[in-house]
């Protein structure tokens, strides 16, 4: 079956505005994202986890940089949009001030 990553995008800004308007329901969201983890679980290959700091890699040496990029998954699923169906208000978004979950096939790697 084919393999998604899926990416949860936010900003600290985001979820900085939002504690500061106290409208985040930590013990509500994680219920939902449990509940989701739960739903899901026989599609989940990696529960995947939060994303810390980001260094990059490029020609010009090691930088640290800021992305949107703030956990990962991976999950099987018998399309990419049935993989992108998963994720329809999901509690990344609904319940936390994430912005959005990005998913993408993972290819299999062209032979050397």
């Amino acid at each position: 079956m084919p393999k998604f990553l899926a990416i949860y995008t936010g900003t600290a800004s985001a979820t900085e505005k939002a504690q500061a308007e106290g409208t985040i329901d930590k013990a509500a969201g994680m219920k939902a994202w449990g509940e989701w983890m739960e739903t899901h679980a026989a599609s989940v290959v990696d529960p995947g986890g939060p994303l810390g700091r980001t260094k990059k890699i490029s020609p010009d040496g090691i930088a640290d940089i800021t992305n949107t990029a703030a956990a990962y998954i991976i999950v099987e699923a018998d399309s990419h949009q049935a993989a992108a169906e998963m994720f329809r208000g999901h509690a990344h978004f609904t319940k936390f001030p994430g912005e959005g979950v990005e998913v993408m096939p993972i290819l299999d790697m062209p032979e050397m």
